[in-house]
């Protein structure tokens, strides 16, 4: 299995385990997530999780196809979008709901473990590797994991399944600056202490203008929207560091 697919399975198992732990009042908690508790949380993961599948498949049109007419339209962010889709199909049983992260979790893995990571797939922000998707899936269920175990007093040890995320938020800045109308002024470099205690080195082939410093397990959390760079210990130096901490992100 590959690296990447063995991340992801690993994320998910984190967790499947954390779900299993919950009482049912846990359930309605609420999250770091604005306007959401814990069910929607898991909702959706489950969604993005028949999305990327339908993405994997060749059948991602076929999936917003089925939705109703304007659920996944162009209107407003990508946040928008996903806010509507979980008010849309909120209140299932925890139990169902449960079942149906898992089962989906589970075809996903079988679907990546099987195909070829090199080939392109369309996803929501465009055309992409399925590599790069798996990439995506994991720093999703990272992040949730992470907003399911605060809402209930918990913290997750940070792992070394983080290389994925950070590489994922490093390789994707240009996106990220585009996102809102902005171009890099030159390359940037990532010098990461992982949670293990390894260097991390993210670094372009020219030289690099921009480099951020700093733990790999803060630097995620920034790029996932869960704490203001200001609250790290993380480092910038050259013309872009101060917006590479504002607009870096793991998702698309």
């Amino acid at each position: 299995m590959d690296p990447v697919v063995i991340a992801l399975q690993q994320q998910q198992a984190e967790l499947s385990n954390l779900l299993e732990s919950l009482s049912e009042p846990d359930w309605g908690l609420p999250t770091r997530c604005e306007g959401w508790d814990v069910s929607d949380v898991v909702l959706h993961l489950a969604q993005t999780d028949e999305m990327a599948i339908a993405s994997a498949t060749g059948h991602l049109s076929d999936y917003a196809s089925g939705l109703p007419s304007g659920l996944l339209g162009l209107n407003g962010s990508i946040d928008d979008a996903a806010a509507r889709l979980v008010e849309y199909e909120r209140g299932s049983p925890t139990a169902e709901l449960r079942e149906r992260w898992s089962s989906g979790a589970a075809r996903l893995i079988g679907i990546f473990d099987t195909m070829d990571l090199s080939s392109r797939v369309t996803w929501v922000a465009g055309e992409l590797s399925a590599r790069t998707l798996a990439t995506t899936r994991i720093a999703e269920t990272w992040i949730h994991s992470g907003d399911v175990a605060s809402a209930v007093g918990r913290t997750l040890a940070a792992t070394d399944r983080l290389q994925f995320v950070a590489r994922l938020a490093w390789r994707t800045l240009p996106y990220a600056f585009a996102s809102v109308g902005r171009q890099m002024t030159g390359p940037v470099a990532f010098r990461l202490e992982s949670p293990s205690g390894e260097q991390w080195d993210f670094v372009p082939q020219e030289k690099a203008l921009t480099t951020i410093s700093g733990p790999a397990s803060e630097l995620c959390s920034v790029a996932a929207r869960r704490v203001e760079a200001a609250a790290t210990s993380l480092r910038g130096e050259g013309p872009d560091a101060g917006s590479v901490l504002s607009l870096v992100r793991t998702y698309a």
